[in-house]
């Protein structure tokens, strides 16, 4: 009795070690002797002592934050770059067996690759283009993680540090960019307003009449100030049909 006693606790020791239970957002990837079998989960599963073992994998998105990079562009401007990248697992198996260490592996190429691409830019480039860079990045992180069961869904590049003087140099260029622009803008409308003025007097004169009535117009507008005298000749095209009628 007492030997039946004992084999019934050991046998339910032995089946309540081998229960596992897996949340939804895990999987566990199962050897045989140490042959990969299955992936197994979610839920509750049987891993047989000693002849099974169980790797937990999630597969729940990481938030993984690029330390700062050293950069040299491609104009030899020295900034410091960093980023942050998601990724998550496809594929437990792969992640498990093609690779010692997927978050590390990942790390590292992600920070080999940011150096990489960023320095084929300029630092304009960098400046203004971040969405399309982001993009090449993270299409470069996605192919080569592919055979570790990785897939990377997004990469942001969060600070572009500058030093001092290339902050200074900046400021000047976007200076004198604003001042080339007002100059021309201030040419674009002197060379409108000349345009005009020349249309005008073409249609004056077509019309004698009309620069009779602007003089008139001039002398009203002027005789309309009293702290000064003014004296404008009269033209003789004005005065001339007066002296012809009272011949």
């Amino acid at each position: 009795m007492n030997i039946l006693l004992v084999f019934l606790i050991i046998t339910l020791v032995i089946v309540f070690s081998s229960l596992r239970v897996l949340r939804e957002y895990e999987r566990g990837v199962v050897f045989q002797l140490g042959r990969f079998w299955k992936v197994k989960g979610p839920g509750l599963i049987l891993v047989i002592p000693v002849i099974q073992q169980m790797v937990r994998v999630g597969l729940r998105t990481i938030v993984f934050d690029v330390p700062t990079q050293d950069v040299i562009s491609r104009d030899n401007v020295s900034v410091k770059v960093n980023a942050v990248i998601y990724f998550r697992v496809l594929d437990p198996q792969k992640a498990i067996i093609d690779v010692e260490d997927y978050f590390g592996a990942t790390s590292q190429l992600a920070q080999t690759t940011l150096r990489s691409v960023l320095g084929q830019h300029e630092l304009d480039e960098m400046l203004a283009e971040r969405d399309k860079l982001n993009r090449d990045i993270q299409t470069i992180l996605d192919a080569q993680t592919d055979a570790w069961g990785i897939k990377v869904a997004t990469v942001e590049i969060k600070h572009i540090d500058l030093d001092e003087s290339m902050i200074r140099a900046i400021a000047q260029q976007a200076e004198a960019e604003r001042t080339r622009r007002a100059k021309i803008i201030h040419a674009e409308g002197e060379m409108q307003a000349a345009e005009k003025l020349v249309e005008a007097a073409a249609m004056l004169s077509k019309q004698p009449q009309a620069i009779q009535l602007r003089y008139m117009q001039t002398l009203t507008e002027i005789a309309g100030d009293k702290s000064s005298t003014i004296v404008f000749p009269l033209p003789m095209d004005l005065i001339g049909p007066l002296l012809g009628a009272k011949k």
